[in-house]
């Protein structure tokens, strides 16, 4: 077999060295010969596609096909193609996966297999066996890339911060039901502003999603004492039964 990974479908190879992201669409084939064919001229193969994650878990579904047909005396050189086009979903923590696949040769009771290696990045979340926020940063403004070192904001900002909460349980396919909801309380503890449902995940996938990216943005008012204050998560798990809270501190001058 020669297995390869294109930037398009029959397009360059991918050099070793390149990355894919999330989202991104992956166009892998490969062609197969020293396959039996009969002395009529047929050829009868079947072949299989995983793709695996870091820790083998299924990325995609597997895919499968037969290679089922009558060739010619000129056709000595007819080498079968197979070809297999998907999407990395758009959460994934990176790592090496493995494309694995398989080919049967039914006249000749023999397989062959091969691996393929693609790094793919990601967002990199520690696991948890409760429901967590990670990653907690506050930032300047929402696209912000590099986290503030200390959380300090002037009266009249908006307040930027982003988290990724893992640690949910799992329904059926894979299935999660994930809401947090903010407040912002003063040094004492008063609440002075609460969204209890600020945003929510519901939705099942084939690959199970490791974690749900949070954003949360607050505008203070210009005449808010200065001071200390918190910006309180709440977090809610529906199919495990779990809540969390967290406060996270922050200062306004």
């Amino acid at each position: 077999m020669r297995p390869a990974l294109r930037q398009y479908e029959d397009g360059p190879v991918m050099a070793a060295s390149q990355t894919l992201g999330p989202g991104e669409t992956v166009f892998f084939s490969f062609q197969v010969g020293g396959y039996r064919r009969s002395p009529e001229g047929r050829v009868n193969l079947h072949w299989s596609v995983d793709v695996l994650d870091a820790e083998g878990v299924k990325l995609v579904e597997s895919v499968e096909r037969d290679i089922d047909t009558d060739l010619s005396a000129e056709d000595k050189e007819w080498m079968p193609i197979g070809r297999h086009t998907f999407m990395i979903p758009p959460i994934v923590p990176p790592g090496p996966y493995r494309l694995v696949v398989k080919v049967n040769d039914r006249l000749a009771g023999s397989e062959a297999k091969e691996e393929i290696t693609l790094m793919v990045r990601g967002r990199e979340v520690a696991p948890s066996d409760t429901l967590v926020a990670r990653n907690f940063r506050f930032l300047h403004s929402e696209d912000d890339p590099v986290p503030m070192r200390e959380p300090v904001y002037r009266r009249g900002d908006t307040i930027w911060a982003r988290f990724e909460i893992a640690g949910y349980k799992f329904g059926e396919r894979n299935g999660i039901d994930v809401t947090y909801g903010i407040a912002v309380a003063d040094a004492e503890g008063k609440v002075l502003f609460e969204q209890p449902e600020a945003a929510a995940e519901q939705k099942e996938s084939f690959y199970p999603q490791k974690y749900v990216p949070g954003v949360v943005s607050v505008t203070t008012q210009k005449n808010t004492n200065p001071g200390e204050y918190f910006l309180v998560l709440t977090l809610r798990d529906a199919v495990g039964g779990q809540t969390a809270e967290e406060r996270h501190g922050f200062r306004l001058e």
